[in-house]
């Protein structure tokens, strides 16, 4: 709103507004009533010292729209899980690491390239080397800092990545996608962190790059969680012997690096390790079933899906968070239930699943 707006849904002349703004006259409690209802908030949350109003949602709009109600929808969450998140680390005094990677901006010339060369360095500056990664969740939270929430969100909603240099890199990733898709995803996220982390971005599932940006994140992605060397040694290893690639190959593969099937396939038909067209020809033949991934890895762990969850979704460490807070009388439970937009039945929900995953004793202090 403008100053005007504002001070029009209070009902004061806006030179008043502008010095209640400068501490020059003190609010009357029917205008804080007044501006909360125009706001779509509460007085309470305007007046808590440690209430966040950082709003990234207006980033994912285009010409003052979002892309679609779908993509408004999930930029909608992240900001809730944002603003509830820092709010709880300012009023408990968390200091959030991060230890981002050095941006990369967007070079001219063949951006693939550059990609890669920025991934593979990037892998040996956190130590990991040519070696597959097994969790890129944790390895976005706890190698980078980033802020990291899985949500379940429509199908065609992959991932969002955003950076405010208030509350740093945010990832909103799809819980209903399997967790090989999401590690793809979540690299692609941290692409856009390296290169062009003051863009937001909106993944969409099998959209098609537009932009160098996506380029080359998509290209990142890859080699970040499928390096050359490494895809070509454990492929000669997986198909000694053999004059044709199997089904049993791919699911070994793809289980080794992480990623899913079909991503596995691409990569090394995009290697030319295999001719052009090989995931083409298992689609038509049939495709690579879950059945199979079981029999080929043996037990149904080996399989990771997706893990889509009902109700309103909080995300462990601002569970913990929220508890922690609660038990130190620093927020009430109706202040909390606004703050993660819950009811209260929900939200002792939580409270009460925090309790029950045990307390450390007396003589060994939690210090968040």
């Amino acid at each position: 709103m403008t100053q005007a707006q504002a001070a029009a849904a209070i009902r004061v002349a806006r030179t008043t507004l502008l010095a209640i703004e400068k501490g020059q006259r003190r609010w009357q409690p029917a205008e804080l009533q007044r501006l909360a209802v125009a706001y779509g908030t509460s007085a309470n949350e305007l007046l808590r010292r440690e209430s966040v109003h950082v709003d990234l949602a207006p980033r994912f709009r285009k010409d003052g729209r979002y892309v679609d109600v779908e993509a408004g929808k999930a930029a909608r969450i992240l900001v809730g899980l944002v603003r509830a998140e820092v709010e709880l680390e300012n009023l408990l005094g968390v200091q959030r690491p991060s230890n981002y990677p050095a941006e990369r901006p967007l070079l001219a010339g063949d951006v693939r390239s550059q990609a890669e060369s920025d991934a593979l360095e990037l892998r040996q500056r956190i130590g990991l080397g040519l070696a597959p990664v097994r969790d890129v969740e944790n390895l976005l939270e706890l190698e980078f800092g980033v802020r990291v929430y899985v949500p379940p969100l429509p199908s065609r909603i992959s991932g969002l990545f955003a950076y405010d240099v208030e509350v740093g890199a945010c990832v909103l990733l799809n819980a209903n996608h399997p967790m090989t898709r999401r590690a793809l995803t979540a690299v692609h996220e941290l692409a856009h962190l390296v290169s062009v982390r003051d863009a937001t971005s909106i993944h969409f599932r099998d959209d098609r790059p537009k932009s160098r940006a996506e380029f080359y994140a998509d290209a990142f992605a890859r080699t970040f969680l499928m390096p050359p060397r490494t895809v070509i040694e454990k492929f000669r290893a997986y198909t000694s012997g053999f004059s044709t690639l199997t089904y049993r190959h791919v699911i070994l593969l793809s289980d080794t690096f992480g990623v899913s099937r079909e991503a596995m396939v691409r990569r090394i038909e995009e290697l030319k390790l295999v001719p052009a067209g090989a995931w083409n020809w298992f689609q038509a033949n049939g495709g690579i079933t879950d059945k199979q991934a079981l029999e080929v890895l043996g037990g149904p762990a080996a399989v990771k899906t997706g893990t889509a969850q009902s109700g309103h979704y909080i995300p462990p460490r601002i569970a913990a968070l929220a508890a922690e807070a609660h038990r130190q009388e620093l927020l009430s439970e109706g202040q909390l239930a606004r703050l993660l937009e819950l009811d209260r039945v929900a939200l002792r929900e939580v409270l009460d699943k925090e309790a029950a995953e045990g307390e450390p004793s007396a003589a060994t202090p939690l210090s968040l």
